[in-house]
């Protein structure tokens, strides 16, 4: 593949490939600032920051993006490839919701977006972008159903492996009939943290009592529900102190809080920093972990 940017449009669908280095990393910068839905097969070598976690990638890795910030730095390592799409163009959540933009590589609760891949696999996920990379090429009439076809097929095998990877081990372990309310959990999470709060929000959108959702996530080791909508509301907060201009008071009241002060309590307790702090401090370098 040569450096380039191949891209399918058709009415409202649009889909992209982008193939970068060091050399024209700063021309996918606007393409990472919008929200599309993305998937970067990245080699070893590349440094990541994504939103406020640090990747090094020790083998060819799979992320999945949508609305997460992007930052990426190579050293002198081979080139790597963006795929992007909107939601017209693939939004299928009707025969495998796995497979579907919100499935379990896209915002899932652990927001651990991507995917490690060995030899084999590397071999089988480049072609796949090759592919799609010649159809994108050719512009025949029925390359939209086969890049989809491809597409498909990226996700399909990057979820099985990320199941392996997160699901299959010692850590968590989540039996595949249980799955299916983590996943729903974390679309619902994805749509309504602005406005839902309260584990007995998304309770009653799953259909299930508060205490029977919340044993679910005990039974497995995992975090609290409440504790996974605090997070999803805390790393928007960082989001919108980083990335944006807004005041302390406004990204409170974009986030469901009439209370700027609770809002910043709530902040400076769970991040162990206010909220200007916060700012201050990762703007000028200082990155937290948290």
């Amino acid at each position: 593949m040569g450096l380039q940017d191949l891209v399918f449009e058709d009415n409202y669908k649009k889909f992209g490939l982008s193939v970068f280095s060091n050399e024209n990393l700063e021309t996918i910068n606007k393409i990472k600032s919008q929200p599309y839905i993305k998937i970067l097969l990245v080699p070893a070598g590349y440094e990541l920051t994504i939103d406020f976690n640090h990747y090094k990638t020790e083998a060819p890795t799979l992320f999945f993006l949508t609305y997460q910030y992007l930052d990426i730095k190579n050293e002198d390592s081979e080139v790597a490839s963006l795929l992007y799409y909107n939601r017209d163009f693939y939004c299928i959540q009707i025969h495998d919701k796995e497979v579907a933009c919100d499935g379990l590589l896209f915002h899932n609760i652990f927001e651990i977006p991507k995917v490690d891949l060995d030899d084999s696999e590397t071999i089988i996920i480049k072609n796949l972008f090759q592919n799609i990379n010649e159809e994108l090429e050719w512009k025949e009439s029925s390359s939209e159903e086969m890049i989809r076809t491809y597409l498909k097929q990226i996700i399909i095998r990057a979820t099985r492996k990320w199941k392996k990877q997160n699901l299959d081990n010692d850590i968590v372990k989540i039996p595949s009939n249980e799955l299916d309310v983590f996943r729903d959990f974390s679309r619902h999470l994805e749509i309504h943290f602005r406005e839902k709060h309260n584990v007995a929000d998304y309770a009653d959108l799953l259909h299930l009592a508060p205490k029977t959702l919340t044993h679910k996530f005990k039974n497995l080791n995992l975090d609290s529900p409440n504790q996974f909508i605090i997070n999803r509301i805390l790393l928007e907060a960082k989001r919108l102190l980083f990335y944006t201009d807004k005041p302390v008071k406004e990204i409170a009241y974009d986030l469901g809080y009439e209370d700027p002060a609770y809002f910043n309590r709530l902040f400076t307790n769970k991040v162990g920093n206010t909220p200007v702090n916060f700012k201050k401090n990762y703007t000028s370098g200082k990155k937290y972990n948290s």
